[in-house]
């Protein structure tokens, strides 16, 4: 299924109707460089006219990874999700690996984000038993923390009871 067309297919070329298109697409929401192009591209958008509008937006700081990434990286926290399921999402958007570590590097306490997410999800009483731990702990995973997070959120040491 094609993209809806952003401009009228004779001003594909024209910079000033790329610029108004990548604008609108902008008022709604944040987007990556390459996220943008590619849309304006499928939207009708000739490729090097799009690819000059894209990075004079970025020279004007309208378009930013870095602020993009920092700004997925605190809304998903907020859900309940994991540096390494951000990650993923986060690359599987075409960000760049380093942008991507230095987001999620600057993001929240992800040990506390995991034990919120436990709270709210099991409760304030921790796990009392293994597999309770391991259910605990399994839900955590999927939402992308890491084990060290996990350990501190379940309370699960390294010696069983």
């Amino acid at each position: 299924m094609a993209a809806k067309p952003l401009i009228r297919p004779e001003a594909g070329a024209d910079p000033e109707a790329i610029r108004a298109a990548a604008l609108a697409l902008l008022a709604r929401r944040d987007w990556l460089t390459g996220e943008l192009s590619a849309r304006l591209q499928a939207g009708g958008c000739d490729p090097r006219a799009t690819a000059a509008v894209v990075a004079e937006l970025a020279g004007e700081h309208l378009l930013s990874d870095a602020r993009y990434a920092e700004r997925y990286v605190a809304s998903r926290a907020e859900r309940g999700q994991g540096p390494r399921r951000i990650a993923a999402d986060l690359a599987s958007l075409g960000a760049p690996r380093e942008l991507i570590e230095a987001a999620i590097d600057a993001g929240p306490d992800w040990g506390a984000v995991a034990a919120a997410v436990r709270r709210r999800k099991f409760g304030a009483a921790p796990p009392d038993s293994w597999a309770e731990k391991a259910r605990q702990a399994r839900f955590l995973q999927y939402r992308g923390f890491s084990s060290d997070h996990i350990r501190a959120a379940t309370g699960a040491d390294l010696e069983p009871d």
